[in-house]
């Protein structure tokens, strides 16, 4: 992804250099193509978002799949869609 693309979008405004620096790493590093690798590298990820003190909402989420699936068969991104609802559903609230 283009640098301007962290600078320009309106939905990343506000969020911490911290997080942004995340993403842009997140971007440029090597992602799973397949459905059955993307549990994995999610794991790991939010394993280093963790361990950074760094944790993200369902849209910065959401912005971290769509990532991911970029370089995805639409079949593929199909199932990354069912996967990230699925673990959406079964997440609960910590209050």
């Amino acid at each position: 992804m283009e640098n301007n693309f962290w600078g320009n979008n309106p939905l990343l405004q506000g969020m911490s250099p911290e997080k942004l620096q995340f993403l842009a790493n997140f971007a440029s590093s090597s992602k799973p193509t397949d459905i059955k690798d993307m549990m994995p590298f999610l794991m790991a990820t939010a394993n280093t978002a963790k361990q950074n003190n760094i944790q993200f909402n369902d849209m910065e989420t959401d912005l971290l799949v769509n990532i991911l699936k970029q370089n995805m068969s639409p079949e593929e991104a199909a199932k990354a869609d069912k996967l990230v609802a699925l673990m959406k559903s079964r997440r609960t609230p910590s209050h």
